[in-house]
């Protein structure tokens, strides 16, 4: 009897709602999500919320849902609410200022708007106005680097004991990126009205603007997703923009700190040879065999350093795939010549001016290296005249940017922004786990990611499942960024999230590889529940074409194919292909983004100058335990 009373009283309680039918009931299996059983029963989220007003905070599994019958529900007249039908190229703005409703009340009373964004066709429900409660704005405070707790106090008119009278876990000490209550109630969902000086904070250090232009299929919504700003920001930025979103329209955005690494979402396409002219394509490959210096050891034979220099077999590996893939050029009858030289270069010098001195590269349609950045770039500044495309293969590094260098590894700060956007696109709430000695972390997440929010530490800098659990949001996953190498920093972590698990959604994410979680003090177990997850240049492929390719190598080698031998394939093939395509490998890069067998090819301008990759896999720990992409 207790569970009916449980289910029934709310509903008797709401009172505009009238039934001509009787309700449905439908038992929550895990992990169904609200708008997943409105499809199901074909009602919408709102109609099941006003039958079930608990289920907006926490949707419980083995709980039961009143589910209306489409024709069973009528709304009393003295409250009806307005509905509205998404007409092209409509706005959420411009809906929004039309009813004069707020963005949150609007979402509220729509939730697939959170998740499936504003489409045409949708049936919109606009909330009366005298069903939206005015309350208190909840203002917030990340705490900035040399903040105290008087001088936030002071900002704000309010006494330190009224701060840590709603912040008691800032009364041992105050941590940097620490989100402080300033005023208000917590908002509830995690849901956060910032105060307009706070974000100054964050933004006006350096502010600086670029040209963006729209793209098909961009709204105002998503356009204020991708540049982490609200619409009617976006707008106060391009007045045009109260007009609707046009195709090829130039809005001004800001570039600086967390802004400066937005990239346009490219479309990956399989590309097929379309060289409908015949013109054989001229690629030139500069490798580091130092074959003189080889030659010149007379202490260690040929064999012996092999063994031992690992250079060497770095650049004979990459050198193995790269002949696989031209092999696979011709193989189709590609119109391809191409020209290897030994670019003889150590981290500073090579041989690149001798081999231009002898002009055999200033043909070339595209020059596939040198390894070290260093030369990569003297080689591209040599050839910028010729407008030769320089692919630099293997470097991490950041670099200096120009016009027709192309940086085919993506950078530790693009594999980081790629993780956090990701996580945003989830409607994820940030958390990080830092290391107190990760000062440089701590700075990262504060200039560039300010929506993260620091777990707060206990003095022996491990973690405590009180505080963890504090900063956890119901309904939404809750993704825990861990920083340290700490062993026993990242074991209260683990322990913390896993005891967290039955009542939130939780994952584990790393930003770059740690040691410590592959050594045997970690519980791999764990890892699977928690589903680590983490950015990465390449990913596992077990296709049936990733098969036959893994199998011929070890065929002509004798050896299975290493990561570098992988790079050079889809370093060199991707090139390849690109030159197919009737147009200059610029252009290609411009405009194609390409998956080979491991590695992604998404060429972004970089500075306005240079060419860098920004394709990355983000991976997870199944629980079949393999390692899959996330989607």
């Amino acid at each position: 009897m207790k569970y009916f009373f449980a289910i029934w009283i709310p509903v008797l309680l709401f009172t505009n709602v009238i039934f001509s039918q009787e309700t449905i009931t439908h038992k929550v299996e895990r992990g169904e999500t609200i708008t997943e059983i409105a499809k199901m029963y074909k009602v919408t989220p709102y109609d099941i919320y006003k039958l079930n007003p608990d289920a907006q905070d926490k949707l419980k599994p083995r709980s039961l849902l009143l589910i209306p019958s489409k024709s069973g529900i009528r709304v009393a007249s003295s409250q009806a609410e307005i509905t509205h039908k998404v007409l092209p190229k409509e706005t959420l703005y411009g809906i929004e200022k039309k009813y004069n409703v707020s963005d949150a009340d609007l979402k509220k009373a729509n939730p697939f708007l959170e998740t499936d964004g504003l489409q045409i066709g949708q049936e919109l429900t606009i909330p009366s106005k005298n069903k939206i409660k005015s309350s208190e704005k909840a203002v917030y405070h990340d705490v900035l680097p040399k903040e105290t707790k008087y001088s936030i106090a002071k900002k704000y008119g309010i006494t330190i004991a009224e701060l840590e009278k709603k912040n008691p876990e800032i009364i041992p000490n105050l941590t940097i990126g620490y989100r402080l209550l300033i005023k208000g109630n917590p908002a509830k969902n995690n849901e956060v009205v910032q105060n307009t000086e706070i974000k100054q904070n964050a933004t006006d250090a350096a502010k600086k603007y670029v040209s963006y232009e729209v793209k098909p299929k961009e709204t105002l919504y998503s356009l204020s997703k991708k540049f982490n700003l609200s619409q009617d920001e976006l707008v106060a930025l391009n007045p045009e923009l109260k007009n609707g979103v046009e195709i090829g329209m130039l809005l001004k955005v800001p570039t600086n700190g967390m802004f400066s690494n937005v990239s346009e979402n490219k479309v990956y396409t399989d590309l097929t040879a379309k060289n409908n002219s015949g013109d054989r394509k001229k690629i030139a490959m500069l490798l580091p065999f130092n074959v003189s210096s080889l030659e010149g050891d007379d202490t260690n034979s040929i064999v012996a350093q092999l063994k031992k220099d690992k250079f060497l077999n770095m650049t004979l590996d990459f050198y193995a795939g790269a002949l696989m893939a031209i092999d696979s050029a011709k193989a189709l009858g590609l119109p391809i010549d191409v020209s290897i030289y030994d670019s003889q270069e150590t981290k500073y010098n090579s041989n690149i001016a001798a081999i231009l001195n002898n002009n055999k590269l200033q043909n070339s349609d595209v020059v596939i290296g040198p390894f070290y950045q260093n030369n990569a770039e003297v080689t591209a500044r040599l050839l910028s005249s010729y407008n030769v495309p320089v692919i630099s293969p293997l470097s991490k590094d950041e670099g200096t940017p120009i016009t027709n260098l192309y940086q085919a590894v993506p950078t530790n700060d693009v594999l980081k922004t790629k993780m956090f956007d990701f996580m945003r696109s989830k409607n994820g709430n940030m958390l990080a786990v830092v290391d107190k000695k990760k000062g440089s972390v701590i700075q990262y997440l504060s200039k560039n990611q300010p929506d993260v929010k620091l777990v707060p530490l206990n003095d022996n800098g491990t973690v405590s499942a009180e505080n963890l659990k504090n900063m956890l949001v119901s309904g939404r996953m809750n993704y825990v960024v861990l920083e340290t190498a700490n062993t026993w920093m990242i074991k209260t972590t683990i322990t913390s999230m896993v005891s967290a698990m039955s009542n939130y959604q939780v994952q584990l994410v790393v930003l770059e590889p740690n040691e410590t979680l592959d050594s045997d003090e970690i519980n791999f177990s764990n890892l699977v529940k928690l589903k680590l997850m983490y950015p990465s240049v390449s990913r596992e492929d077990s296709s049936v074409e990733g098969v036959v390719f893994e199998n011929k190598f070890r065929k002509i080698n004798s050896i299975s194919p290493s990561d570098y031998a992988i790079r050079g394939f889809d370093v060199t093939f991707d090139a390849i292909m690109r030159l197919m395509q009737n147009k200059s490998f610029e252009e290609t890069a411009n405009t194609i983004s390409t998956q080979q067998f491991k590695n992604k090819f998404e060429y972004h301008k970089k500075d306005g100058v240079g060419n860098a990759n920004k394709g990355v896999y983000i991976l997870y720990y199944d629980s079949d335990l393999t390692v899959k992409v996330a989607n």
